[in-house]
């Protein structure tokens, strides 16, 4: 499988990650306020794997996440892209969209901006391969995320209980949104 190498966006490079990344995604991930919505900060080392993971997805699947570069900058910032669905939850046997974005670039659109564009490029006829349903989960009480979601146009079709998130936590009730590639297709302006 081929997947794309690069997307750009008016603001974004979404780009395969570089061993330049590492230290910047470790910071993010080890900033409480970004990781609000996941059981735990991530440790160096847990950053790193979680780095080696993403990327491989390209290989494996023919989608992955890219690593998210400001044009202006060439800043990494954090990432956004298509990869499989967690196991154990709902829609677990298809690919869910997902985005994370370093707290100083918070509130600028760039988790909108580059969605679209990943979005563009898993529903695109020439995608290898061309995915024909899109997940996306997250925390119920998640409202940023959630807003990101409607803003791309999915639909709220579960709550669950996540597994992998202890009981009692404030974060262990989660919400599904999908998006179908008819439904992406007819919202996309035509030229």
């Amino acid at each position: 499988m081929t997947a794309t190498a690069q997307l750009e966006t008016p603001r974004l490079i979404l780009r395969r990650w570089r061993s330049s990344d590492r230290e910047p995604y470790a910071a993010m991930n080890a900033d409480p306020e970004v990781m609000r919505y996941f059981p735990a900060v991530l440790s160096k080392e847990r950053s790193d794997l979680s780095a080696e993971r993403i990327d491989a997805g390209f290989d494996l699947h023919g989608h992955g996440r890219w690593a998210m570069e400001r044009g202006d900058t060439g800043e990494f910032i954090g990432f956004t892209g298509v990869g499989p669905m967690p196991e154990g939850v709902p829609g677990s046997d298809g690919m869910e969209i997902g985005w994370r974005v370093a707290r100083a670039h918070w509130r600028q659109g760039f988790a909108l901006e580059a969605a679209t564009a990943a979005l563009d490029a898993a529903f695109a006829p020439d995608a290898a391969p061309t995915l024909h349903e899109v997940n996306s989960i997250t925390a119920v009480i998640n409202e940023p995320s959630r807003g990101v979601m409607r803003r791309l146009g999915m639909r709220h079709i579960d709550d669950f209980a996540h597994p992998v998130v202890p009981e009692g936590s404030p974060i262990r009730a989660h919400v599904r949104y999908v998006l179908t590639r008819d439904e992406w297709m007819r919202s996309r302006p035509t030229s």
